[in-house]
């Protein structure tokens, strides 16, 4: 009885929504260094964190295909990724801001494939954050 119990508490977590693993309050914060570049505007155009458009919107990203954020003219590369299947979840997003060019160079295993996004952010636990952040200001929160 007891490994039955053990097998349906671990399919209940497996099966449960996915949770965000850093800080979001934190994560405000450290999306100060983003903002430069992205704004996180809901559906609506209701803007939640004024910024820049050289990157695409972030509201929704949580589950998104990369590269097909409607009207972003993404690289030749992140649409390549999304057509191959990256969707962004948290492991996969804190890596890539990371080193974005060396992630799709690994993810498409292509020495020569090169994304828009230049900044890297070296600290795991803020990139952590600010994926808890942008999975608490999205359409699912």
């Amino acid at each position: 009885m007891k490994r039955i119990l053990s097998a349906g508490a671990a399919l209940a977590i497996f099966a449960g929504p996915a949770f965000a693993e850093g800080d979001a309050e934190k994560g405000a914060k450290n999306f100060n260094k983003c903002k430069a570049c992205h704004v996180i505007a809901d559906d609506a155009g209701e803007e939640i964190v004024k910024g820049g458009k050289t990157g695409p919107n972030l509201y929704g990203i949580v589950g998104r295909t990369a590269g097909t954020y409607e009207g972003f003219n993404y690289s030749d590369a992140m649409v390549a990724a999304g057509e191959a299947g990256l969707v962004w979840e948290e492991a996969n997003f804190t890596t890539y801001v990371a080193d974005p060019s060396k992630f799709l160079k690994e993810y498409l295993d292509d020495t020569s494939a090169r994304g828009k996004m230049t900044f890297k952010l070296r600290k795991e636990d803020e990139a952590a954050n600010i994926w808890a952040y942008l999975a608490s200001v999205g359409p699912q929160s």
